[in-house]
């Protein structure tokens, strides 16, 4: 028998229950019930349904109106219409790009989803720093190291290391010391926002390149830089964070976790990618070597993120031990593999950069747009101090890396989701100053709409952009 509770807007005395299906109601207009055919004690059958489907009205409704699921259903409804919705507005913008190649598709998403953002009445699930660092960063980062052009990436090993080593480090010192003189932020605040802003986005970079047809060196430098100082960054962000969240901010603390979270990420990716590599040889099927690569991106993240070293530190490393054992066997190339991982990627790339402009805290962003501006102009200041001193001392005669290729790599050091990230991550840590997650939010639509959507003209005026012609004899 079902146990009844008695609805305390039931009068005392009220009317006995009837059977159900019998089609009357009790004097006060409420539908009652009775278990079985036994007279019960009286409770309105929308008191029953109340307890399991939550009303703004708390009014009792009759059984058809009461369907347990239905806040269910909407929900979920509410959520695959988001995915409907941000499907199809990759798809056409996808169409755009294609039809007329005048921005970067990055840059397409990332305003798309500005507008959807600004729809009036639309509600839009929320977006936070776990999301971007669990569900797209590690496939993105894990796809661009394996498509790494490694031979050509030895060539250029003296650039790439020194951009995405001492490159990160005199960036975070030139904003945090120019968001301190000139912006008004403390010491610690302004090293902060120079380490959320440092590092320049594989993500957004590699899919540029990618849209560019660069020349080999050039890529090669340009990405092996984002995929690199990406890891550099987000481990300079953590020492920093942490050393400022200990009540004693120091270099030598920050050093120290720096190193930690280094080592520690890289020797995790090394091992993941090793025995990934170890089960590869072993099997010659194409669903196998999906899941194991599947397994090993996330699984290396996670691992390296469970005990707080950095995931995208052991994400590139383990991609680039796969990606070596595929360049020497061959066996990466043209298989379903790379298919997968290149889809995988345009969809996690579509999603991300929509929900990075549809995510836009606009109110937030307006009330602080002077600091906004300021700096990002600081930021892409900042961007000439590694570009040109570093490339410079990497070929002093100048015949190895041309001009052209410093002036693209100065313009191309785009922020994108993995800054967003870490700026989200902050935004409600005690101790650290508010606005540096808006401003770093700023930053970085600032560096995809200006620097993204001008890079395809720049590129053409230091002509590194193929013509039409060559890209007809290179298809060829």
């Amino acid at each position: 028998m079902r146990a009844h509770v008695r609805d305390p807007r039931a009068p005392e005395g009220g009317p006995k229950g009837r059977r159900v299906g019998d089609g009357r109601q009790g004097e006060d207009g409420h539908e009652y019930e009775t278990c079985q055919g036994e007279e019960a004690d009286d409770e309105p059958l929308g008191a029953v349904h109340s307890r399991i489907v939550t009303y703004a009205d708390r009014q009792p409704v009759t059984s058809r109106q009461a369907l347990p699921s239905l806040a269910a259903v909407n929900q979920a409804q509410g959520f695959l219409f988001f995915l409907i919705l941000l499907g199809g507005v990759a798809t056409m913008l996808r169409l755009v790009d294609r039809t007329r190649s005048t921005v970067p598709y990055p840059v397409l998403l990332a305003v798309g989803g500005i507008v959807i953002g600004l729809i009036p009445g639309l509600r839009l699930p929320s977006i936070g720093p776990d999301l971007i660092l669990l569900a797209f960063v590690p496939g993105l980062v894990f796809e661009a190291s394996l498509a790494l052009d490694l031979p050509e990436l030895r060539r250029r090993v003296l650039p790439v290391s020194l951009l995405a080593t001492l490159g990160v480090f005199l960036t975070v010192v030139a904003i945090g010391a120019l968001a301190h003189f000139w912006l008004g932020f403390d010491w610690a605040g302004g090293m902060l926002l120079g380490a959320i802003v440092a590092a320049t986005d594989p993500i957004a970079v590699v899919n540029v390149l990618r849209q560019l047809k660069a020349p080999a060196g050039l890529a090669a430098i340009m990405e092996g830089e984002s995929l690199f100082n990406d890891g550099t960054g987000v481990a300079v962000f953590a020492a920093a964070l942490g050393t400022i969240l200990s009540g004693h901010p120091s270099l030598v603390d920050a050093g120290l976790r720096f190193l930690f979270v280094t080592v520690v990420g890289a020797v995790i990716g090394l091992g993941v990618g090793t025995l990934a590599v170890l089960l590869l040889r072993r099997i010659d099927d194409a669903d196998l070597e999906i899941m194991i690569t599947l397994v090993t991106a996330y699984g290396g993240y996670l691992a390296a993120d469970v005990v707080h070293a950095s995931g995208v530190v052991s994400v590139v490393a383990a991609g680039l031990v796969i990606a070596r054992f595929g360049s020497r066997t061959g066996r990466l190339h043209g298989t379903q593999l790379v298919g997968f991982w290149n889809l995988l990627a345009f969809v996690l790339n579509a999603i991300l950069f929509l929900l990075v402009g549809a995510a836009l805290p606009t109110h937030q962003v307006l009330a602080v747009g002077g600091l906004v501006v300021g700096a990002y102009l600081i930021m892409f200041a900042a961007r000439a101090l590694p570009v040109y001193l570093l490339l410079g001392l990497a070929d002093l005669r100048g015949d190895r890396i041309p001009w052209s290729w410093r002036h693209m790599t100065f313009w191309g050091g785009m922020r994108g989701a993995l800054s967003i990230a870490l700026a989200l991550s902050v935004a409600a840590t005690p101790g650290v100053d508010t606005r540096i997650s808006v401003v770093a939010y700023g930053i970085v639509l600032l560096s995809l709409l200006v620097q993204g959507g001008l890079l395809l003209p720049v590129a053409g005026l230091l002509g590194l952009r193929p013509t039409p012609e060559s890209a007809w004899r290179s298809e060829d």
